[in-house]
């Protein structure tokens, strides 16, 4: 069976995160049955702040507006079976715990949850407060998977997509899509100086 997955961009810092994630999603097309993308305008704003550009305009996705009801996965009925929303602002995140449906991101993050389907959080900010960290633990608790935005360096990434990269690729893993990637203990990936 192929994934039909929702992404959903809020306005937490972190766009390399979701442009890599899009990209690499566009590029496991042939695992994919759907990919429903939703931006709320600040992460448009961060985006182009961060970014410099708007080329999630050109990916080849289905966007959905914050306040699109309409869409598929807005219903359990939809069937989409993963959530990922990268970077996850701690507003929405605290959202998200209590229950509060207020717009397509919360009311989709919610039918995943209630369907007992994947949600992934990549959470961003740092410190956390207690808020944060009691918010997190509500939504594990009820099912979802928080994944905050950290990289690793045991690949030895050069550039900052590559460290950027190492997030990204724990998203698809916990997606269960397959992909080439750095392996921990593999002889083949280990890079030289």
């Amino acid at each position: 069976m192929k994934h039909r997955i929702v992404v959903a961009v809020t306005g937490a810092s972190g766009s390399i995160y979701a442009r890599q994630l899009l990209q690499k999603l566009h590029a496991a097309s042939d695992q994919l049955d759907e990919v429903a993308v939703v931006m709320t305008e600040n992460a448009k704003t961060v985006w182009q702040t961060e970014l410099r550009n708007e080329d999630y305009q050109q990916l080849p996705f289905r966007f959905y507006t914050q306040q699109d009801f309409h869409a598929p996965f807005a219903s359990g009925s939809g069937r989409f079976n993963t959530m990922i929303i990268c970077p996850c602002s701690m507003g929405t995140l605290g959202r998200i715990a209590t229950g509060i449906s207020n717009d397509l991101i919360t009311r989709a993050a919610d039918v995943i949850l209630k369907e007992r389907r994947k949600l992934i959080c990549v959470v961003r900010d740092t410190p956390y407060n207690l808020l944060h960290i009691r918010n997190m633990e509500t939504v594990t608790l009820a099912g979802g998977i928080i994944c905050p935005a950290t990289p690793s360096f045991y690949s030895v990434p050069v550039t900052i997509e590559e460290v950027a990269a190492t997030v990204v690729d724990r998203i698809i893993d916990l997606a269960g899509i397959e992909q080439q990637t750095y392996r921990w203990g593999s002889d083949t990936n280990n890079k030289q100086d």
